[in-house]
């Protein structure tokens, strides 16, 4: 797989400079010549893929420089992509719709951020079920969410234990199979709140 690279100029006040070259190393980026010109400011010439720049990075130099950054780019060369597939497991099942392309730096990050969002804004479910970050061939972010509990034995108020024992253990068993048949909705909104999470 290829993508796009840019070539990109930076201009910034010189006392912002090692704060930038934190900022470029986080989004994969070559630094090239960096020049020093008049008014205590400085020209950084560097090369990164256009995904990282689409990764807030404007943004995020903005907020480095306190404003006073600025940045222009080109479309440069074609190179072979670093990236993997991260895969969002509810339930053992892939949910296609929260699928997408991560730098293979970032996986492990990206699917603890994933997995970390969904189990706070996915409604709880009747069974216990795991959510899954999978990516590089293997399991990266796991996350148990507990089912709903409901006491069964609320009506009953003293009688026979064994009677109570008998009614937890049905249950139990109906909660299992609950998980192996059972399918996971998902609302609406959970969608565009992970879309929104996603840019980051």
């Amino acid at each position: 797989m290829y993508e796009p690279w840019i070539n990109v100029k930076i201009i910034s006040p010189s006392s912002h400079i090692g704060i930038i070259m934190q900022l470029l190393f986080d989004h994969e980026a070559e630094v090239g010549e960096t020049d020093n010109f008049g008014d205590n400011r400085s020209s950084i010439n560097v090369k990164m893929p256009l995904r990282e720049l689409m990764r807030n990075f404007f943004d995020k130099l903005k907020s480095v420089s306190s404003g006073y950054a600025s940045i222009s780019y080109e479309m440069g060369e074609m190179r072979e992509a670093f990236v993997t597939r991260l895969d969002i497991l509810i339930a053992d099942e892939v949910v296609p719709a929260f699928s997408r392309v991560v730098s293979k730096k970032r996986a492990e990050e990206e699917a603890q951020f994933a997995v970390e969002k969904l189990s706070e804004i996915l409604p709880r479910q009747m069974f216990t079920l795991k959510i899954q970050g999978r990516a590089l061939g293997r399991i990266i972010s796991s996350h148990t969410l507990s089912g709903m509990k409901k006491d069964v034995t609320a009506h009953m108020y003293g009688g026979d234990i064994t009677r109570k024992m008998k009614l937890r253990e049905k249950q139990k068993k109906g909660k299992k199979k609950m998980k192996e048949r059972g399918r996971v909705n998902i609302p609406q909104d959970v969608f565009l709140k992970m879309m929104r999470a996603g840019a980051r």
